[in-house]
């Protein structure tokens, strides 16, 4: 059944996929497993998670924050979660899964703008992937927010986003409305130290309410970059620019809101009225 769901995505990515072959897809489908949670106001819902360890899955912590129960599928078996890390603003949380081998954890790399990977995970409950190329990176907390091309929706969120040797960039979260180009994977750096780090543990159960991920605060709390980006998907460059000239005071030494600044400044086209700017949209798990 999975190469015959294999062949099926090479046929429907047609020529622009390139990133991975057949057979290393193969195997990254025992890494990217289906995570389903039974919701604590009933019903259940689908996401996807990537094995990192012994008895470890990592996946976004908007698919598990409903969650009364959480398992996970690997190889047809429906595996229980015991407890999961929390890292919610960073939209992370690490499943501890017991019966998750060791052999199936992937390794992780760093993203390069121009970079070529591949979206790996689970839509409507069908293995799914996507290739294509990093467009920017977004420094925040010590690393860098991975924007990408790859197309992905609901029940990816969770998935793996991966380099041309199979390495874990980053993990599937989020996508700009209406926007191409504009799907946000947290960086595995992240992972790497919330891996080291015994803190966040917890009962599976339902997050405090106030327990978002950045790109989930009202918009005026969000980072500078993705506000920058709601403002330039919408044309709107006359709030662009006062939004770029703050961003730019704030991160002194980090050249994007330099560069974007430097981009306003060739457009002549700029409109009288400015419309109100809207927020990236949250992905269902």
């Amino acid at each position: 059944m999975l190469f015959a769901t294999l062949a099926c995505v090479l046929a429907w990515s047609g020529p622009a996929f390139a990133a991975l072959d057949p057979g290393t897809l193969i195997k990254l489908s025992t890494s990217v497993l289906k995570v389903e949670v039974i919701r604590v106001q009933g019903g259940y819902s689908l996401g996807s998670g990537v094995v990192v360890g012994a008895d470890q899955v990592a996946t976004n912590c908007h698919v598990t924050r409903d969650a009364r129960q959480i398992a996970v599928l690997q190889g047809g078996v429906r595996l229980p979660a015991q407890s999961q890390r929390v890292d919610a603003y960073h939209d992370l949380c690490l499943l501890h899964v017991r019966g998750i081998e060791s052999a199936r954890a992937v390794q992780f790399a760093q993203a390069a703008v121009g970079q070529a990977v591949t979206a790996v995970g689970h839509t409507t409950g069908q293995f799914h992937t996507s290739a294509g190329v990093v467009v920017a990176l977004h420094r925040l907390d010590g690393a860098h927010v991975i924007q990408s091309t790859n197309y992905f929706n609901s029940g990816a969120s969770g998935g793996g986003l991966f380099d041309a040797e199979s390495r874990l960039v980053g993990i599937l979260s989020f996508r700009l409305r209406g926007a191409t180009g504009h799907y946000f994977a947290m960086p595995a750096d992240w992972l790497a130290r919330q891996l080291e780090d015994p803190q966040g543990e917890q009962a599976i159960g339902p997050l405090a309410s106030d327990a978002l991920a950045f790109w989930q605060q009202p918009l005026q709390a969000q980072p500078f970059f993705l506000r920058a980006a709601a403002l330039e998907n919408e044309g709107n460059w006359r709030a662009l620019q006062p939004l770029a000239a703050e961003w730019a005071r704030h991160d002194a030494d980090d050249p994007e809101p330099r560069q974007l600044l430097e981009r306003l400044a060739l457009r002549r086209d700029l409109p009288a009225e400015s419309p109100a700017p809207s927020a990236p949209r949250r992905l269902q798990p």
